[in-house]
C-alpha cells in the first residue's frame, strides 16, 4: 500500500508540474511533508541540497532521496518511475501528435505565458523554506552572493557549492573551538 501511495504521489507530481524539476519542489514538499508526512520539512530541505549537489535532474534526485527514505530501494525505484512516467508519456504524445503545431504563434504564446506562473511556483516555497532553515538578514548575504556569482558572473554552481560547503565546515569548526575556550 505504501509503495502504491508513493507511486501515485510521484505520478501526480510529475503530471501536474510545468517548468521542470525546480517547479516540482513545492508540489513534492506539499505531498511528502504535509499530506503524507513521510518526512519532515528539514529532512526535505536536506534532500533538496543533496539533489542539487548530485549529477542529474533534480526531480529524479529528490525522488531517489524521498523514495529511499520512505521505503528503501523499492521506494526509490517506485518514486523515480512515478515521477518520470508522465513526462515520458507527454513526450511521446507531443512527438507523435503535436510536432506540426510547435511553430504556431498561439502555441508559442501559451508557453511564454506560463513562465511567470512557473517562477512564482518556485519562489514562494523557497521563501517559506528559507524561513524554516533560519535565513535571516544577518546571514542572507550567503545566498545573495551565490546568486550573483552564478547568475551574473557565470561561475559554475558546482564551485559555489564546494566553497559554501568548505565555508560551512570552517565556520562550524571555529564555532566549536570558541565554545571550548
Amino acid at each position: 500500500m505504501l509503495l502504491w501511495q508513493l507511486f501515485l504521489s510521484f505520478v501526480k507530481i510529475g503530471a501536474f508540474t510545468l517548468g521542470g524539476g525546480l517547479a516540482m519542489i513545492p508540489i513534492m514538499r506539499k505531498e511528502v511533508c504535509e499530506k503524507h508526512k513521510w518526512i519532515n520539512e528539514l529532512d526535505f530541505i536536506d534532500g533538496i541540497a543533496a539533489a542539487q549537489s548530485a549529477p542529474g535532474p533534480i526531480a529524479i534526485n529528490i525522488g531517489v532521496y524521498v523514495g529511499y527514505r520512505i521505503a528503501g530501494i523499492r521506494g526509490m525505484l517506485v518514486a523515480v518511475f512515478g515521477s518520470v512516467l508522465p513526462s515520458f508519456i507527454s513526450i511521446i504524445f507531443i512527438a507523435a501528435f503535436l510536432y506540426n503545431y510547435a511553430e504556431l504563434v498561439l502555441v508559442q504564446k501559451a508557453f511564454h505565458a506560463l513562465k511567470p506562473a512557473v517562477i512564482s511556483l518556485i519562489a514562494i516555497p523557497m521563501i517559506d523554506m528559507s524561513k524554516k532553515v533560519g535565513l535571516t538578514l544577518k546571514n542572507s548575504w550567503i545566498p545573495i552572493i551565490g546568486l550573483i556569482l552564478v547568475a551574473f558572473l557565470n561561475i559554475s554552481p558546482m564551485y559555489v557549492i564546494i566553497v559554501t560547503i568548505a565555508f560551512g565546515i570552517i565556520a562550524a569548526y571555529v564555532k566549536k573551538r570558541k565554545a571550548k575556550d
